[in-house]
């Protein structure tokens, strides 16, 4: 047990909780700011593979970081505006064209990386540029406090702020208010002139930009080289942190770090002594997560119901379940 409290409130644990959450919390934040404008963007998954890649490519190609990050956020950006083109105009099923892109992701990024680098499900024969740690020397050997604040990617202080500001724009602006109209109640918006068709657009690629930046993060800060599927489901278990703050992004960085600190266990429990023979085991404690974290985001949620609808009577607790299936929105299909 005393092992066990050493691992956790090290400051290398820490900075692994905090590590692993960006990716999750950028892809996280792209699903919340798609999901308020009422589409689901299953293509999570595939955006991040293709920004990753090609955050890698660009850097090599161009030899400058931010340059090379661009490149893959650009990448993520027509994607996204492929997939929102395909749903809003060719009236394609989003659920499907998502995992269409899943599945182009997976496969295609190995086929690129092939043909650009000739490299094989890992890119060793080219140097990618890697974005910067920010390390503040005065409290970084400070217990807790130094790994809490010290050593982080800048990345992650970036997706930290971008969760506040989203928080803002989304409660505070009048874009903020049109996007939760056209998700709410797009004939509403409609009436007043509010372009349904194009927010949903819009709030389509910024879904994926924002995911983008979180395959960047896992090829450009994470690691230093792109590999196949790297990002090992983490565009569905954003979906799963997003449902559970229920459209709020503060409370999405919470199931974002929820799901960080899962895998930061895995890894520190299963590389270290005689638990390593259970490595599979901690292997699944993320996934294992997001199944039970949904299971007790539904089971809270129905309660809610069954109280409103003592409370006040059926029809409005029939108007609160429609509410409630409608703002989780993992697999929800308009």
């Amino acid at each position: 047990m005393d092992d066990f409290f050493n691992i956790i409130f090290s400051n290398e644990f820490i900075v692994s909780v905090l590590r692993l959450s960006t990716p999750i919390l950028f892809a996280a934040l792209g699903a919340l700011i798609s999901n308020k404008a009422g589409v689901v963007n299953i293509g999570l998954e595939g955006i991040m593979l293709f920004s990753a890649l090609f955050g890698v490519l660009g850097s090599f190609w161009t030899g400058d970081l931010f340059t090379g990050g661009l490149i893959g956020v650009l990448i993520g950006a027509l994607v996204s505006a492929v997939l929102a083109f395909s749903t809003l105009y060719l009236k394609s099923d989003i659920i499907l064209t998502g995992v269409v892109i899943n599945l182009i992701g997976a496969g295609g990024t190995i086929f690129f990386l092939e043909v650009f680098t000739g490299d094989k499900n890992v890119s060793t024969s080219i140097v990618s540029q890697v974005f910067p740690n920010i390390d503040f020397p005065a409290i970084s050997n400070v217990p807790f406090i130094g790994g809490l604040l010290s050593g982080h990617n800048v990345l992650t202080w970036v997706a930290v702020a971008l969760a506040v500001i989203l928080w803002f724009v989304i409660n505070k602006t009048h874009f903020g208010l049109k996007l939760r109209a056209v998700g709410e109640n797009p004939l509403a918006a409609s009436s007043l002139g509010i372009s349904v068709k194009k927010h949903k657009f819009v709030a389509i690629v910024l879904s994926g930009v924002l995911a983008s930046v979180g395959g960047i993060f896992l090829s450009m800060g994470y690691v230093s080289f792109f590999a196949a599927n790297m990002t090992a489901g983490r565009g569905f278990i954003a979906l799963a942190a997003e449902a559970m703050a229920m459209g709020n992004p503060l409370w999405t960085m919470l199931s974002s770090l929820l799901f960080g600190f899962m895998s930061a266990i895995a890894i520190a429990f299963g590389s270290s002594g005689f638990l390593a023979i259970f490595n599979e085991i901690f292997e699944m404690l993320p996934y294992v997560a997001t199944i039970v974290a949904l299971i007790i985001y539904a089971v809270i949620a129905k309660q809610r119901i069954k109280m409103l609808e003592v409370k006040n009577g059926k029809g409005l607790g029939k108007r609160i379940q429609d509410d409630v299936r409608r703002r989780p929105s993992c697999f929800r299909r308009r």
